[in-house]
């Protein structure tokens, strides 16, 4: 029989390669960087091949490196699948899913008890994480985020939302763009360095109507405290309908005008190359791009409530 170097070092040197970092490597095995270090070492010496050059405290991988990649992460791949397969939730797969934090307070979190549901239990790991994100170093297997932030990895566009003006049925008694201008507003801005959130002021010119009142009334960072703001009965949001959709189809919000705002950007998903054939990841994508689908195409966002 052929002798093998040791597995555990083959492991650690996927793990770092795959990821670019021997950190990373250490998280995802649960070692010491030290500990890849040494593996990655003991494997170099048994097989006579340098992997990796070490460049000023870099790691780059050498043309040995580069050949032994691809081989070795569809092994591991055909190995997890084997473990899954045979040993059922003793192998659960792993999730990393990473969405702004808007989307991880209720949104998302209420229903992936659906995900599980219709696709078996997952050890999901979920993340309300503000742009840019660190694909490699957090391991993050999908990303949705406002815009088309990461070129580098394959990214989709999902869906385009819109925002419409909504309120508690307590503060319904007004109609039309004239009416809202006397009523309390509520105001998002996801700050300086966040994507432009539609204005009030926009709302005004694009229903053709006076703005004096724009900028009165409070005010919230995040997309899901302005939604909490309207359902106490605060004032009108602008909100976008994939947040929304839910509260009107339970009467907690009602639409307050029947203008609305599309979104400068769409809702993107992003993978990096090595989720992209994980049988988990692609269910998960699925499911969630269903999600978003059918809470944007809401029929409680195409007729006005009052």
């Amino acid at each position: 029989m052929v002798a093998l170097p040791s597995l555990r070092g083959l492991q650690a040197f996927e793990a770092a390669a795959r990821t670019g970092s021997f950190a990373a490597a250490a998280e995802e095995l649960s070692i010491s960087a030290a500990a890849v270090s040494q593996l990655i070492r003991t494997v170099e010496e048994q097989m006579g091949r340098k992997l990796f050059h070490r460049v000023n405290r870099r790691a780059v991988l050498t043309e040995a490196g580069v050949e032994m990649l691809p081989r070795l992460s569809m092994a591991f791949r055909e190995i997890g699948s084997v473990a899954r397969d045979v040993g059922g939730d003793a192998f659960r797969p792993r999730l990393v899913v990473s969405v702004p934090p808007s989307m991880a307070m209720g949104w998302l979190s209420e229903r992936i008890a659906g995900f599980v549901a219709s696709h078996g239990a997952a050890d999901i790991s979920l993340r309300g994480d503000d742009d840019p994100v660190p694909f490699d170093h957090e391991l993050i297997d999908i990303r949705l985020s406002y815009g088309p932030h990461y070129r580098e990895h394959p990214t989709e566009e999902i869906v385009r939302d819109a925002v419409y003006p909504v309120c508690a049925p307590t503060l319904a008694g007004a109609t039309g763009s004239d009416g809202l201008a006397g009523l309390p507003l509520i105001h998002t801005d996801w700050g300086p360095t966040g994507a432009a959130f539609p204005s009030w002021r926009n709302w005004f010119d694009a229903a053709g109507s006076e703005s004096r009142a724009a900028q009165r009334g409070l005010s919230a960072n995040s997309s899901r405290a302005a939604l909490d703001l309207a359902i106490s009965g605060l004032g009108v949001a602008l909100a976008q309908g994939i947040y929304c959709a839910q509260a009107l189809e339970d009467g907690k919000l009602v639409r307050a005008a029947a203008q609305s705002l599309e979104l400068r950007q769409p809702y993107c998903l992003t993978i990096p190359e090595r989720s992209a054939r994980r049988d988990a990841v692609a269910a998960f994508r699925e499911w969630l791009i269903g999600e978003c689908v059918r809470a944007v195409g809401s029929p409680a966002l195409v007729t006005p409530s009052i």
